[in-house]
């Protein structure tokens, strides 16, 4: 407070003191006498006192209270000048703080960029794992805790912890190291039949699964093993057989490098009757002429095999003529009708010859017919599959192939039937009509040489007729 504020405030108090005072003598005039002014007096100079005493008692303490009020404004001041000086200081402690953070931030966001990729790349490594071991023929044979712990982590939205990156590593690590190994190991492997039977199975890397001489396959959803309804051809049979037996040392493996696809494809590859089957009525048609002429090819080879031997049987003795075969009988007719003239002769070994060609042709026709007629009856079969191909096409379209494989299977394999029965049939043919001319050959052969000699004869006897004749009248003559 100022001091022209306290003095204001001391005149003030003493004009209402003189104020109160003039009242109390207004107001106790009336009473009083005036022999009483000199107890007003006294008690004016009283109140004089007793007011420039406690005016003097303000003055002192109002001076105490300034030199109080001026030590509090120094320290008021000093605490402002300190308070000036630190909110300095924390404005340049602010400021540098900004600064801080903001380089801070900037390093949280190029954090949290590399942190968030390397996060997206521990779950696609870990879907990766997952889907790999899901079909790992290792899971065979390791529990399934980790492939739901891989599951897990590919899914999870949280970074993960040292502790489950140290855990996928080890388990890649062990994956890649037991892919390369040759083990045994006790599981239950299943029949085609459904039945199950516990055994000891090796298993050759992620490639293939085998006990004694059967290839197994692994199905990932079941995580089951079981044994091919289809095995491979015996010599690969043979190879699981010996590594199985195997305690040690190098044996020789068929493996499946595609970890079980080929040994799939296998199982759904149709046998050959089952390819037969989807050819249908035509397909056994088909295959009914062709065992038809299978077997007439077989009868022309017997006969015409019998009857080369017995004619080169014959040929060393063509005096003693036997009727049993072709060139026998010929020879036959020859010395039955060698009394007659040349050109009789010829006639009837003509004849014989006619006959005995006859026979080897029987059936060479037919066979031919054969050959002839499988694969137009192939193409018939290609035909009526195409027809059912393309209505399965227009009932259902072309979005499921399996519609259209049944009509599709019936065109080619009734082609293909067709071309496997003609080509034999039509080899047949050629080989056997080479074979019947060939003997027929041999028989015109040995008639034409007969004939010939036949011919020298039949001159050398007219010459000696001609020349007895000529002989006999020369002597009449003489």
């Amino acid at each position: 407070m100022s001091l022209s504020c306290l003095l204001g405030t001391r005149w003030t108090g003493r004009w209402a003191a003189l104020g109160a005072l003039a009242m109390s003598l207004a107001v106790g005039a009336e009473p009083q006498a005036a022999g009483s002014l000199q107890e007003l007096l006294q008690s004016l100079r009283s109140a004089r006192v007793e007011a420039a005493r406690h005016n003097q008692e303000r003055e002192a303490r109002f001076l105490s209270e300034r030199d109080q009020q001026s030590a509090l404004l120094d320290q008021a001041r000093e605490r402002l000048a300190a308070a000036q000086a630190r909110s300095e200081a924390l404005k340049a402690r602010y400021d540098a703080n900004e600064t801080e953070l903001a380089e801070l931030e900037t390093d949280l966001e190029q954090s949290q960029g590399d942190l968030g990729e390397m996060f997206g790349v521990v779950r696609q490594v870990a879907g990766d794992l997952a889907s790999m071991l899901q079909s790992s023929l290792v899971s065979a044979q390791l529990p399934e805790s980790r492939l739901e712990f891989m599951e897990g982590l590919a899914e999870s939205d949280v970074l993960p912890s040292m502790t489950k990156l140290e855990r996928l590593w080890l388990i890649a690590t062990e994956e890649m190291t037991r892919s390369g190994e040759v083990a045994r190991f006790p599981a239950t492997v299943y029949r085609a039949d459904g039945t199950a039977y516990d055994t000891e199975v090796v298993r050759a890397g992620v490639f293939n699964a085998i006990v004694d001489d059967r290839y197994l396959q692994f199905l990932p959803e079941n995580r089951q093993l079981m044994e091919l309804p289809r095995q491979p051809p015996g010599r690969y049979r043979a190879m699981a057989a010996d590594l199985y037996g195997a305690e040690s040392g190098s044996v020789a493996m068929g493996l499946d490098p595609s970890r079980g696809a080929i040994l799939g494809l296998l199982v759904r590859s149709p046998s050959l009757w089952e390819r037969i089957q989807q050819g249908r009525l035509v397909g056994y048609v088909i295959l009914a002429l062709g065992a038809v002429g299978l077997l007439i090819a077989a009868e022309r080879f017997f006969a015409l095999g019998r009857a080369g031997l017995r004619m080169k049987a014959q040929q060393k003795d063509l005096d003693h003529p036997n009727p049993s075969n072709p060139l026998g009988h010929v020879v036959g007719v020859y010395h039955e009708s060698r009394h007659l003239g040349l050109e009789p002769l010829v006639h009837k070994l003509d004849d014989a010859i006619l006959r005995a060609s006859t026979g080897f042709d029987r059936g060479l026709s037919a066979l031919k017919i054969l050959a002839a007629v499988a694969p137009m009856l192939g193409l018939l079969g290609t035909v009526v599959g195409m027809i059912d191909t393309f209505q399965s096409i227009t009932l259902f379209g072309t979005g499921d192939p399996k519609l259209m494989a049944g009509g599709i299977s019936q065109a080619l394999i009734t082609t293909v039937l067709g071309l496997v029965v003609a080509i034999p049939l039509v080899l047949l043919h050629s080989v056997l009509a080479t074979r019947s001319a060939r003997l027929t050959a041999t028989i015109d052969e040995q008639a034409a040489g007969m004939v010939a000699e036949h011919a020298e004869a039949y001159a050398r006897s007219k010459s000696t007729a001609a020349a007895t004749k000529s002989s006999g009248g020369a002597a009449a003559c003489a």
